[in-house]
């Protein structure tokens, strides 16, 4: 799995910590707002063009309307020298006008150390035009020490990404894994995110056996480590993997096109209200091709009424056989 599927499943599966430790000023109040992922693929010009992807947009809203809602942009950069701060921008600015809001918060998480430019300035010598910047979580410039002890998922399944010295690596890891065994009570999770750990921990075989004897041994969380280790580095990796990768391509299909819903229904609801959306979620819940859903979002913009939109919504429905 690669760095950026890597982020983007952490973040998905746990929303609220990662914006409470990625984006910390920005991610206050948020023990009663409602967290959604947005589709990735931004709508395009022209259809021949090539599309926009994110690695992960969230829309934060307040169901009680103390806040108004925020998106959240959240990108993993792996190579700093590789991240563009002008596609950045081009991401934010075009779901502003997808969503109509200004309520747009950039972040970068960076993975590796490096130089990476933090504004970009347009205008002339006496007057700026855009000032755009974001939020960068430069994970080899945090302190492991600092998150070592956090109750946030998110800061204990990074460690191993953050700053220590060479002699705290094992201490590092260890507390990444008590950190997964005592905040996550689902096994699967548990499951799925050793492995997430191990690939960045990368442990020699020299390594484990000194945190089996000297760490694991000690640990408050010991029955639970043992067995999620133990499964994760066993025979059962390789035949739980196997058993449930079917599974698991057919419960990510799903999932993709329900998020693909629930972004189209808040399109709906914002441009032409709830009785709307009310009316278009039965049909909406019956289309299972995500190249009509992907079709149906550039349509939502180019329909004059809630009437268009229906009758194109009823021909779309029928394209799926309903």
């Amino acid at each position: 799995m690669t760095h950026d599927q890597n982020f983007k499943n952490l973040i998905l599966d746990y929303p609220r910590p990662a914006l409470e430790f990625f984006a910390t000023t920005e991610a206050v109040d948020l023990s009663t707002a409602r967290i959604l992922p947005v589709r990735q693929e931004q709508l395009k010009e022209r259809l021949g063009d090539r599309f926009r992807e994110l690695d992960v947009p969230l829309l934060v809203e307040w169901p009680d309307g103390r806040r108004a809602a925020l998106l959240f942009v959240i990108e993993e950069q792996t190579e700093p020298q590789r991240f563009s701060i002008h596609r950045l921008a081009h991401y934010c600015l075009d779901l502003a006008e997808l969503l109509d809001t200004c309520q747009v918060i950039p972040v970068v998480i960076f993975l590796h150390p490096g130089a990476y430019p933090a504004t970009l300035r347009m205008g002339s010598d006496h007057t700026t035009y855009l000032n755009f910047h974001f939020i960068a979580c430069a994970l080899p410039r945090l302190s492991a020490a600092r998150y070592q002890d956090s109750t946030n998922i998110v800061a204990r399944l990074t460690l191993p990404t953050m700053a220590y010295p060479p002699e705290q690596r094992l201490a590092v890891y260890a507390s990444a894994q008590d950190g997964l065994a005592g905040l996550e009570p689902d096994p699967e999770r548990r499951l799925k995110y050793v492995d997430f750990i191990d690939a960045y921990a990368q442990l020699s075989e020299d390594e484990w056996h000194v945190y089996q004897r000297d760490y694991l041994s000690r640990s408050t969380q010991k029955e639970t480590l043992m067995g999620m280790l133990h499964y994760s580095r066993q025979e059962g990796r390789q035949e739980g993997r196997q058993e449930g990768r079917q599974e698991g391509r057919q419960e990510g299909r799903q999932e993709g096109l329900n998020s693909e819903r629930r972004a189209l229904l808040r399109l709906i609801r914002r441009r032409f209200g709830e009785n709307t959306a009310d009316q278009s979620t039965l049909m909406l819940e019956r289309i299972e091709q995500p190249a009509i859903l992907e079709d149906l979002f550039e349509n939502l913009l180019d329909c004059p009424d809630e009437n268009a939109w229906l009758a194109r919504l009823q021909a779309a429905a029928g394209e799926a056989g309903y």
